[in-house]
């Protein structure tokens, strides 16, 4: 007898059902929320700026990354557009949740003055501690697999408890299946540890700890990417395929092999060039920002909000300058020391 998968509905409430799915996204995103908040103490940013970053950005992600799953799986929605709604069953692209965040942050950045480049840098251990926990509603919803392993593969080899093996037997299939869905997310904790090191070491320049966020995401979803069976992609050029498969090369001398792709959704995985594209792009900003003296800042060096500077230079003025009139005496200024002198005399 085979092992039953989870439940993916967590509770129901009269007719609402609430998903596993969705809460674990939430848990997500307050533990993100959790270490933004207490690394922009450091810098007298208020908690309620980021509270308020939340409510805009988790809204802009998730339409972000449904819509770029849609746009790459259309076939599968074109006759049944309600579904397009249905987050709750899965479909979502961590990559377009990116792209519908950071639009959303340079909008919400430059009408509160804050630089984007230093505020990004703060979100980004909270940006992979969201990730790293939202996997894991791929893993009860049984989605975002590798392709068929042993299941000693996953006992013996990976040692993997019983919860994880049993959810990792796709019905469908009659197989177990690599648990991907785990990897990145192991991957991602390591990143948030390397992130927290880098944050504290003074070479470190604006804006380069987001990039290395998107490096470090980037290499991992490149290499787990080829491990899956149900990734997006697109028809491409023989020597394009050949050069990516060349690049990932190295898992299967570390004895693994790559998950199926069908043929007809293409020969070349959307996310896997993505990846690589990004790498690239990081590291050429990394290196123009610093030529261009655009990267002047150091990630510990203090952040002022631009609305906050202009309000400044008027307190400051107040609160320097001297009142004369309330604090001296006005015989004070009609009559020289010396009759005041006298006076007293």
């Amino acid at each position: 007898m085979f092992p039953l998968a989870l439940d993916p509905i967590a509770f129901s409430i009269g007719a609402l059902k609430v998903h596993w799915y969705g809460l674990i996204l939430g848990l997500g995103a307050l533990t993100g929320l959790f270490l933004v908040i207490r690394e922009g103490r450091r810098f007298g940013i208020p908690q309620e700026f980021f509270m308020d970053l939340l409510l805009l950005g988790v809204p802009s992600a998730i339409i972000g990354a449904r819509i770029y799953y849609v746009a790459f799986t259309w076939d599968e929605y074109k006759n049944n557009f309600v579904d397009v709604f249905k987050i709750w069953n899965g479909g979502i692209a961590i990559y377009g949740a990116l792209i519908g965040a950071i639009i959303c942050a340079i909008i919400y950045f430059r009408y509160k003055g804050y630089p984007f480049w230093r505020i990004a840098d703060i979100c980004a251990p909270g940006l992979l501690a969201g990730q790293m926990i939202g996997r894991w509603g791929n893993f009860v919803n049984q989605e975002a697999y590798g392709g068929p392993v042993h299941e000693t593969f996953l006992r013996n080899s990976l040692h993997l408890p019983d919860f994880i093996v049993n959810q990792m037997y796709i019905e469908k299939d009659l197989a177990y299946h690599h648990p991907t869905f785990l990897y990145e997310s192991l991957w991602s904790l390591v990143g948030i540890v390397l992130l927290m090191v880098l944050r504290r070491q003074r070479f470190i320049r604006a804006g380069e700890l987001f990039l290395s966020y998107f490096i470090w995401y980037s290499i991992g979803r490149f290499f787990i990417e080829g491990l899956r069976t149900d990734s997006l992609a697109f028809k491409g050029s023989d020597a394009l395929t050949s050069f990516i498969n060349g690049l990932w090369s190295p898992m299967k001398g570390l004895g693994f092999e790559p998950g199926y792709l069908n043929p007809n959704y293409g020969n070349i995985r959307t996310s896997q060039l993505l990846a690589l594209l990004i790498v690239i792009a990081a590291i050429l900003l990394i290196i123009i920002r610093r030529a261009t003296g655009a990267a002047k800042a150091h990630y510990s060096d203090p952040i002022v909000s631009t609305k906050q500077q202009a309000a400044d230079p008027v307190l400051t003025e107040q609160e320097e300058k001297p009142d004369h009139n309330a604090s001296t005496p006005p015989s004070a200024h009609n009559h020289p020391p010396l009759e005041e002198e006298k006076k007293e005399h």
